[in-house]
């Protein structure tokens, strides 16, 4: 961005400032440019909805409000409209679409919002509402039977997903996304499909497509905890991922042995298993593409010392700890 003062290029510029909203102080890493010359600072509409993005993140965890990507999926397990929803739920019209789009609700509306997740609430608050036909009412209440009697069904292997993926809370630590099992195994197929990279490699792809995602929009891509070891960043529970979605047939993992005496994993997609692009928005789609198009020629050794020099490493490999995303923030390679 050129300076308005002097029409010369800028430095974008970060730095830690304490920002209001509705009360409450949150602490942000605000972003700006800087004109060297005049010393003025100058925002765009990008680095405002960023900025902004990070106090609505926070005012959420604080206040135990659902984000637009749980709102959104909550209708959609029933197969409603926005509009139905709301009408079910007593809002405004438009209220279910507003709260998607990002508009945070009021905290009783949350509260309503996250109980009618239970498909037994949800029956509840048909069988009450006042402004649908008896046709409606059925058709809704059958789909909700239907969801718990699916829930019951998958509740094994859905509890197991859950244990591997750790805490389930959308937070700073999980990039703001509620972790879905589903997304980090189709990033996983992505990558395979693209670069049929070596396990060290693919845990380097994920984490940078996942805090890239958040260096841009202030969410993650699944959700997913990033731990540091002595090799760089990993998902949290990364091995025994791996190995799920290998007996599930949804990977291949081929054991490749070196000259040197060693050995190591690598990814291969299945050619009865393809990538289930739906799953993620366009925005999503394009950084799984820029990361790999930016390491697709990058060797696992010289991927391993690039993580190496992230402050999301550095800062946790003392000990070993989960990863905050906002270190995205500060990504050298990107």
């Amino acid at each position: 961005m050129k300076s308005p003062v002097t029409g010369r290029d800028m430095v974008l510029t970060t730095e830690r400032r304490s920002m209001a909203f509705r009360k409450e102080t949150f602490e942000i890493t605000y972003h700006f440019y800087r004109c060297e010359n005049s010393g003025e600072q100058f925002t765009t509409t990008t680095l405002d909805e960023l900025n902004l993005q990070q106090v609505y993140n926070q005012y959420r965890e604080r206040f135990n409000i659902p984000f637009p990507d749980e709102i959104s999926s909550i209708r959609h397990q029933y197969g409603l409209s926005a509009a139905k929803m709301s009408e079910i739920l007593g809002f405004g019209v438009n209220s279910y679409r507003q709260y998607e789009s990002g508009e945070i609700p009021t905290a009783a509306n949350a509260k309503l919002i996250q109980m009618v997740a239970d498909p037994s609430y949800f029956k509840q608050l048909v069988q009450l509402s006042g402004s649908l036909d008896d046709a409606l009412k059925r058709s809704y209440i059958q789909r909700a039977s239907a969801l718990e009697d699916e829930f019951a069904r998958n509740s094994k292997e859905s509890n197991f997903k859950a244990y591997l993926l750790g805490n389930p809370a959308a937070d700073v630590y999980s990039g703001y996304k509620k972790p879905s099992f589903e997304k980090l195994a189709e990033m996983i197929v992505y990558f395979s499909q693209k670069l049929e990279p070596f396990k060290t490699k693919l845990n380097k792809l994920l984490f940078y497509a996942d805090f890239l995602m958040y260096k841009q929009h202030c969410f993650s891509i699944s959700g997913v905890r990033y731990r540091a070891i002595h090799y760089g960043p990993v998902p949290n529970n990364y091995q025994s991922i791996l190995e799920y979605l290998a007996n599930s047939d949804v990977i291949q993992l081929d054991i490749t042995e070196f000259s040197t005496g060693y050995s190591g994993e690598k990814l291969k997609s299945r050619s009865d298993r393809p990538f289930k692009s739906d799953l993620f928005s366009e925005t999503e789609l394009q950084v799984l593409q820029q990361v790999a198009s930016h390491f697709k020629d990058i060797s696992t050794k010289d991927t391993i010392e690039l993580s190496h020099v992230e402050d999301a490493w550095k800062h946790h490999i003392p000990d070993k700890s989960i990863i905050s995303y906002e270190h995205a923030f500060a990504l050298k390679e990107f």
